[in-house]
């Protein structure tokens, strides 16, 4: 079991930056994320890192403008996010998982509850 507890959402204007942290406890899962979930849209992946080698990956939409990071010495994982936008406005999720090294979004089996996230323009 893991629990996963998010923070750092906010209300910005465009152009600003928030970051996110997903403090964890319970077991150490290898696969850490960060997904969004948009009013009337689907949840979508946003940066994922595989934590035994620190591999990352970013999807196309927040490319170039967030960082995914770690902090093993106080179970935290970390959104960075700049250069926000009025379309980057959705609930933030953090999730756990297991995986070989993929970090597919079918590894992550542990939610946390979200903090929101909303840019105006």
């Amino acid at each position: 079991q893991v629990q996963l507890v998010e923070s750092g959402g906010g209300s910005v204007q465009a152009g600003g930056s928030l970051r996110l942290s997903c403090a964890r406890s319970g077991y150490n899962y290898n696969c850490m994320g960060w997904f969004r979930q948009a009013p009337g849209k689907e949840r979508e992946m946003v940066a994922t890192i595989y934590r035994t080698f620190g591999n990352t990956y970013y999807a196309d939409s927040m490319k170039g403008r967030v960082t995914i990071s770690q902090d093993n010495t106080k179970n935290t994982v970390y959104l960075q996010m700049n250069s926000l936008k009025p379309e980057d406005t959705a609930m933030y999720y953090c999730a756990a998982g297991q995986s070989d090294g993929s970090c597919a979004r079918s590894n992550y089996n542990y939610w946390g509850q979200g903090t929101q996230v909303t840019v105006s323009s």
